[in-house]
């Protein structure tokens, strides 16, 4: 509060230049789509989520307050938002919290308070433990869409850099492109349908492992036949990880709990996190599949030749960079950074596909 009314002290003593009415403008109408964007996230949640995202309102809110304030009667409506935050808006009512979460904790750690003379330290430190708290939410939503997500992303650009370095590697080699197609095509079902069954076994493989680590409920039943004295209930417990005096506690207690003990499983196998063989398998499948169609659209369409390769270079490329561009958001890195990276590594697959082909085609011929 202190230094909030010092702030206001010195914007009395000399009138602000236009430049910095303008910069109180934005971080106003910031900080109001901000508490909006935290308020329409929240309208969509419930419990601890939701409560967690309503005071993250509140506190923009506060921020608002604070530049309200420093404008007083210097037009506050007019200002506008930065591109950063309505974009930010526009996610949150179109799409789901995890994609706008991941956006917002980007955006709450690239706080320019901490530069800003006209910010408190208060606001500026709001901002980082903001950053924190966001983190939290948005990991909660990675956790929930990994297996997903990972089936996807890996799915689609297989399908596009395998598909596309197939494509270019025949082609490469100097057939007719009638050949390129029937390749492209080839490659998409039988890459699509291997993905598919390898995702299906892979899950399937990890859920029979999970239920073989599972602890079962079936030992309780021979609690009352114990002999007190020298039991191996001990053992129990020593084989799950506990130390040897540990072990010997629980199971005492265990013991002189009997019969009061829950007679259930104690610990189900976590199933969600590697979710269903078939819908893990026909999500890979499709995926792929979708992948590995981009660089066989231009011969559907009816091009040949150089124009055709380049037309499916210039689509896959700009899939990959899509593809890179969504793991950016999602894991709070910049989204360029990992499209370019998508990018460099497809580019670099199919150009040494292409040069292998060429020179296998000159061989052959």
């Amino acid at each position: 509060m202190a230094s909030t009314g010092a702030a206001g002290a010195e914007q009395r003593a000399s009138a602000p230049s236009a430049a910095t009415v303008r910069r109180w403008r934005q971080r106003l109408a910031d900080e109001r789509l901000e508490a909006a964007v935290y308020r329409e996230l929240a309208a969509r949640s419930a419990g601890e989520e939701r409560d967690i995202l309503l005071a993250l309102a509140d506190a923009e809110a506060r921020h608002a307050a604070h530049w309200a304030r420093l404008l007083g009667e210097r037009g506050a409506g007019r200002g506008h938002a930065s591109l950063r935050s309505r974009l930010l808006a526009l996610l949150a009512r179109r799409f789901g919290s995890v994609f706008v979460l991941a956006l917002a904790q980007r955006a709450e750690s690239r706080s320019p308070y901490e530069d800003d003379a006209d910010a408190t330290p208060a606001m500026a430190a709001d901002e980082k433990i903001h950053a924190e708290v966001v983190r939290g939410l948005a990991e909660r939503g990675r956790a929930q869409i990994s297996g997903t997500f990972r089936a996807a992303v890996f799915g689609a650009n297989d399908g596009l850099v395998s598909n596309l370095a197939l494509v270019l590697g025949v082609a490469g080699s100097g057939v007719a492109s009638t050949t390129v197609l029937l390749t492209g095509l080839a490659g998409l079902l039988s890459g699509a349908l291997s993905m598919g069954a390898g995702e299906f076994i892979s899950v399937r493989s990890q859920r029979e492992l999970l239920d073989a680590s599972t602890p079962a409920a079936g030992h309780v039943e021979a609690y009352p036949h114990l002999d007190v004295d020298a039991n191996e209930l001990a053992l129990v417990y020593r084989a799950r990880g506990m130390a040897a005096d540990e072990a010997a506690r629980h199971a005492a207690e265990q013991l002189a709990a009997w019969p009061r003990v829950e007679q259930r499983a104690e610990a189900p196998a976590d199933h969600e996190v590697v979710g269903s063989g078939f819908a893990a398998a026909l999500s890979s499948f499709a995926f792929f599949a979708s992948g590995a169609a981009v660089p066989v659209l231009p011969f559907l369409l009816g091009l040949t030749g150089t124009p055709a390769l380049v037309t499916a270079t210039v689509l896959v490329g700009a899939a990959l960079m899509l593809t890179g561009a969504i793991v950016g958001m999602l894991s709070g890195a910049p989204p360029l950074r990992r499209a370019l990276r998508q990018l460099a590594v497809g580019a670099a697959a199919a150009a040494i596909t292409y040069v292998l082909g060429s020179v296998f085609g000159a061989t052959l011929g």
